[in-house]
C-alpha cells in the first residue's frame, strides 16, 4: 500500500479548511448532505413521476419519484443549485422514501429546514424550491 504524498496531505488540509468555513454558515447536516448527497440521480422508468422547477434564484431542481400503492418506493433528485439546494433536495428524498403520497403532499419548507438543522435566511428559498418541485411531481402522479 502506498503512503500519502505531500500533495495528498495538502489536498486533505484544504478540504478540511473548506468544510470548517462551510460549518460557520451552515448546519452540520447541510454540509454533510452537500458533500455526500443521498438519492442523487435520475430514473428513466416510465412509471416514474418527474418534475422540474426553477426557483427565483435561477437554481433548477428535478425530482423523480416512483409510487406504488400510494407509497413512495423510490425518490431521486438532480439540481444545478448551490450546496443548500443540494442538501434540501437530498433531505426531501430522505424524508419521503417509504412514506405515503399524502405525507409528502403535506410537507412544507419548514419541515425540510428543521430536518436540516436550519438554513441561513438567504438560503431558505432552497427548501421552498425543493418542496415546489416535489409537489409538482406529486401533481403529475395524481392527474
Amino acid at each position: 500500500m502506498s503512503e500519502k504524498s505531500d500533495f495528498d496531505d495538502w489536498v486533505d488540509q484544504i478540504q478540511k479548511e473548506i468544510i470548517e468555513e462551510d460549518l460557520k454558515v451552515y448546519s452540520k447536516k447541510v454540509v454533510e448532505l452537500f458533500y455526500n448527497p443521498q438519492n442523487w440521480g435520475s430514473m428513466d422508468d416510465w412509471k416514474v413521476n418527474k418534475s422540474s422547477y426553477k426557483g427565483p434564484c435561477g437554481d433548477t431542481i428535478q425530482f423523480f419519484i416512483k409510487i406504488e400503492d400510494n407509497i413512495i418506493k423510490d425518490a431521486k433528485f438532480l439540481t444545478d443549485g448551490c450546496g443548500a439546494t443540494v442538501a434540501a433536495g437530498s433531505m426531501t428524498t430522505i424524508m419521503i422514501k417509504g412514506k405515503s403520497v399524502n405525507y409528502a403532499l403535506n410537507l412544507n419548507p419548514t419541515d425540510i429546514e428543521d430536518a436540516l438543522g436550519g438554513l441561513p435566511e438567504e438560503h431558505k428559498h432552497c427548501a421552498i424550491l425543493a418542496i415546489n418541485s416535489l409537489k409538482e411531481a406529486l401533481r403529475n402522479y395524481t392527474k
